[in-house]
């Protein structure tokens, strides 16, 4: 945020270095709303208990999947098994509605 404080609207035009510092936010803000809106559609075809369980469960396979495939972080087969599990969850709680 410190970044973002110093940055200078005359700067904008001319140096890079304010979009690198401001690149973050606007994702951060644009998946937010992305996330609220394909959330909020989710709700509408399944229940809210259900619809909530899916979110997270992906959110976390999915940000596994990113410190292992992006960040090259260390793991071990339980946390791959343990992470399987969580998708057989997902698939149990959408298939048995």
């Amino acid at each position: 945020m410190k970044k973002i404080g110093q940055i200078r609207l005359s700067s904008f035009l001319s140096d890079a270095k304010p979009w690198e510092a401001l690149l973050p936010l606007v994702g951060y803000i644009a998946f937010g709303l992305g996330n609220i809106y394909f959330f909020s559609q989710s709700m509408k075809y399944i229940q809210a208990s259900t619809a909530f369980a899916v979110w997270m469960g992906l959110a976390l396979i999915f940000s596994k999947a990113v410190d292992i495939l992006v960040f090259k972080e260390a793991y071990n087969i339980q946390q791959l098994i343990f992470t399987f599990v969580v998708l057989i969850g997902i698939v149990g709680l959408k298939w048995f509605e």
